[in-house]
């Protein structure tokens, strides 16, 4: 079992990036996948929080390539992006 603290901490850091644009694509994408997550995967996600979000958004926006230990199904799942729902 994941910590829970380390998921507040991470929670925190999804949507808090400085960008309404990157809390939501970061902190959506958390929010809709990190009950699932094991340790790698929470592992891969507290690495990637720490690239610069203009990276992260090019990732997953198709816009950049994605280096290789970004590649996977996680970032497969931020590619499509039908986890953010924008609230209006």
């Amino acid at each position: 079992m994941i910590e829970p603290d380390r998921l507040r901490r991470l929670k925190f850091r999804a949507w808090h990036r400085g960008t309404r644009e990157a809390d939501y694509m970061i902190g959506c994408y958390f929010d809709r996948f990190h009950a699932g997550w094991d340790e790698a995967q929470v592992t891969w996600f507290e690495t990637l929080i720490e690239e610069e979000d203009v990276d992260i958004m090019g990732w997953a926006l198709g816009t950049l390539s994605v280096p290789e230990e970004y590649q996977g199904t996680m970032m497969d799942a931020m590619r499509k992006l039908d986890y953010v729902d924008i609230p209006r």
